[in-house]
């Protein structure tokens, strides 16, 4: 595997950042939703966010 620039780190540590950001706000969302149609598709958004985590944390091993 070839090796990555401090550059392209500190994009991905920046993306890892944002995701855990999306991942946390849409939980929230998800807590505090009262319509249960809300409070799936905010479920569903959060893993989606948690897959894009996870992919990318994946690329730095």
């Amino acid at each position: 595997m070839a090796q990555i620039t401090t550059k392209e780190l500190s994009a991905i540590s920046d993306l890892l950042s944002a995701e855990q950001n999306l991942i946390a706000k849409y939980q929230c969302y998800a807590k505090e939703a009262t319509d249960s149609t809300l409070k799936t598709k905010y479920e569903q958004i959060a893993q989606r966010h948690q897959r894009h985590f996870d992919e990318l944390y994946a690329n730095l091993k």
